[in-house]
């Protein structure tokens, strides 16, 4: 099943996966630093993963926006707090003032750029940056997530990838921090199930050798301009 198809109607399966990733929370650890105190803007909220780090964090306020309405609804439902806002935003058009936050970061969205425009991911990737940037003060931090691998002990992320990150750190001025944010499942059967449903079975025959499941993950950060 195409990846575009999860998240438009299978939110819910998604919410599945996400939830099971970084049993030892060592995102918060990263983020709590940058995040803590904050006015946050997030692309790409989703069922509100990430959210969840950044209220967890300490986040002054958030704006969590998100593109698939279905997504954002289950986020809606499990996230109450008023610190938070949602909104229904495509990432090249956010919903807000001109520096007006302290953080702008984004979870595991960038990285679509580079497979689904094979030819334009880089005016994309930079327009979705400018447009995250433009709602963080100068000064102020932006911050990528992103996969280094699944079912990977240490980073490998593909050539693809590898391509989209060494971009960030060469010509965009990214800082790299690596961190395992391994899934942690019920057992073994529904680490198969749950990772199958959105990487596929064939793949999940070499990715999961048991309930947990290793996971790669990169944080990028750069100061805005």
């Amino acid at each position: 099943m195409d990846q575009r198809d999860i998240y438009r109607d299978h939110a819910r399966e998604y919410d599945e996966l996400v939830r099971a990733e970084d049993k030892d929370n060592a995102l918060e650890r990263t983020l709590a630093q940058v995040v803590c105190g904050a006015n946050v803007i997030e692309v790409g909220a989703g069922t509100g993963r990430l959210s969840r780090v950044l209220l967890a964090c300490g986040a002054a306020s958030l704006l969590a926006t998100e593109r698939e309405r279905a997504m954002l609804k289950l986020a809606r439902e499990s996230i109450v707090d008023d610190r938070v806002r949602f909104e229904i935003a495509d990432a090249l058009s956010l919903p807000a003032e001109s520096d007006v936050y302290d953080v702008g970061i984004e979870g595991w969205v960038f990285g679509h750029f580079r497979h689904w425009l094979e030819d334009g991911w880089r005016v994309q990737l930079d327009a979705a940056i400018g447009e995250l940037g433009r709602c963080v003060r100068p000064g102020g931090k932006i911050v990528l997530i992103e996969t280094l691998g699944t079912g990977k002990s240490s980073p490998a992320p593909n050539a693809a990838l590898a391509e989209m990150y060494a971009f960030l750190e060469s010509e965009r001025g990214f800082s790299r921090t690596e961190i395992r944010t391994d899934y942690e499942f019920p057992s073994e059967a529904d680490a198969r199930r749950v990772l199958g449903f959105f990487f596929g079975d064939e793949r999940v025959k070499t990715m999961v050798t048991g309930a947990v499941v290793p996971e790669c993950t990169g944080v990028w950060v750069r100061e805005n301009r």
